[in-house]
């Protein structure tokens, strides 16, 4: 999958693909998370965005006789078109999310290209759909068959669903069966993630209190649009960080694939934070520190253990094989071994179907990665350094897995001998099997730091010598 931008914060032209693991490096200011947050809101918004039509009359024929089918060979004929549509849609809802001014995104364009050969439909597919109790129709299509068949489950008089609810989750279930497996589910840890580790009891509070002004209004009034205004003033990936902050003690009831299959993934992260998190049946969160007979709150935890939550409860309790899980800033207060440590923690994700895509301007996650693509080699001599220095298999990665971009200002072009102004683009970066990942904006600074303290040094055995 392929996004490309124009117009979009600072990015005035740019183009990014998504691997298992994506990166995208960069000085601040520079569009990192313009580009990080549009993506998000894609992959949050894309089956309310692109527009599959049913026709009326198969809805008519369910009613009638019970049973309708349609082929779905058409939909994706017209997949490209569907999508280039979808994208138009979803630009008018970037106010919503990024908090901003619709004015910001008035020239914006945001496209998505996908391979032909992998638009496809699933191969078979079940839905029921149903109101409280009652499951009133199912949506289904078999291995063998491109037709969608839908099928009443209730009798004709008692279906009390209006037709444009049948139209949209007929349409839904289309748009699942052929561009479902497309576009992950993402997760999200904005940069702001810390902040809503710790206020979560104040906005449950505010929530709350303002249910209970809303059951005490006498004047009827739009429940959903006031509780959407409560998170009004905030992008939506710090939305969802919020939302997802305020529902931990029920996310703990869940357990991930990783929790049962990869349990020693958890422990290594347990490594990370020296410990772990815990949620009582009141709603009250703790940290446990290792081998300390003692529960911290969320205020008297460590900024690293503030920031790593949201994170943590993800790869235990909601962790879903095909996730692209999306971090903002993994660096966030940790100390640079950790750093190192959570990179390994990617590449181990990536190992096991969950796709990474994270910003940073950490040096030591991306070396680090370099050590395991460095690593990845059937050598004896690298199979010793991997037991002496403690990495293991599973964290090694595959260079033809990561995309690295960097934003950066675009080369300087001539128009008809016109010099044209500097803007910010995405910029590919080289990734070698032997050599792992060139990020020059990271060598550049390193480069000029060594270059000023190598001055300083030899500046002193001049004075010593001309003193001689």
């Amino acid at each position: 999958m392929k996004i490309r931008v124009k117009n979009l914060g600072a990015l005035k032209q740019a183009e990014f693909e998504i691997g298992k693991l994506t990166i995208i490096c960069g000085c601040n200011n520079t569009g990192k998370t313009y580009a990080t947050y549009a993506l998000f809101g894609f992959l949050y918004f894309w089956k309310m965005s692109l527009p599959v039509t049913v026709p009326d009359a198969k809805v008519s024929e369910l009613l009638a006789e019970g049973t309708a089918s349609i082929n779905i060979q058409e939909y994706i004929e017209n997949a490209p078109k569907i999508i280039n549509e979808g994208c138009k849609i979803y630009v008018k809802q970037l106010p919503t999310v990024f908090a901003s001014n619709q004015k910001m995104f008035m020239e914006t364009e945001f496209q998505v290209s996908l391979d032909p050969a992998d638009i496809r439909p699933i191969e078979s597919f079940e839905m029921r759909i149903g109101a409280t109790k009652n499951v009133l129709f199912s949506i289904s299509k078999t291995k063998e068959s491109d037709e969608v068949v839908i099928t009443l489950l209730v009798e004709k008089d008692k279906i009390r669903i209006p037709r444009d609810i049948i139209k949209q989750s007929i349409g839904d279930a289309i748009k699942d069966i052929i561009f479902g497996h497309l576009f992950p589910h993402p997760f999200i840890a904005s940069a702001e993630r810390t902040g809503a580790a710790i206020f979560r009891k104040d906005l449950n509070f505010a929530r709350n209190r303002l249910l209970e002004q809303m059951g005490s209004m006498e004047k009827e009034i739009d429940a959903f649009e006031l509780l959407t205004k409560v998170y009004s003033d905030y992008a939506l990936p710090v939305k969802t960080n919020v939302d997802f902050t305020r529902q931990l003690e029920d996310f703990a009831k869940r357990e991930s694939f990783i929790a049962q299959e990869y349990p020693q993934l958890l422990d290594d992260f347990g490594k990370i934070i020296g410990g772990e998190y815990a949620v009582t049946r009141n709603d009250e969160l703790y940290y446990i520190p290792n081998r300390k007979s003692i529960k911290l709150t969320m205020d008297e935890s460590s900024s690293a253990v503030r920031s790593l939550l949201d994170i943590g409860f993800y790869l235990r309790h909601v962790a879903q094989r095909g996730d692209l899980l999306m971090v903002d800033e993994p660096e966030l207060n940790l100390h640079p071994e950790n750093q190192r440590r959570v990179a390994r923690l990617f590449a181990r994700l990536v190992n096991i179907g969950v796709r990474v895509f994270i910003t940073t301007h950490s040096d030591y996650i991306v070396k680090e990665l370099n050590t395991l693509i460095m690593l990845n080699h059937d050598r004896p001599q690298l199979k010793k350094i991997m037991e002496e220095e403690g990495y293991k298999s599973e964290e090694l990665i595959n260079a033809e897995v990561i995309k690295v971009y960097i934003a950066e200002e675009a080369p300087v072009k001539l128009d008809g001998g016109v010099r044209k102004r500097n803007h910010m683009t995405l910029v590919p970066a080289d990734i070698d099997p032997e050599l792992g990942i060139e990020a020059s904006s990271f060598d550049r600074t390193i480069d000029d730091m060594n270059r000023v303290q190598e001055a300083i040094l030899f500046s002193g055995e001049e004075q010593d010598s001309c003193s001689i």
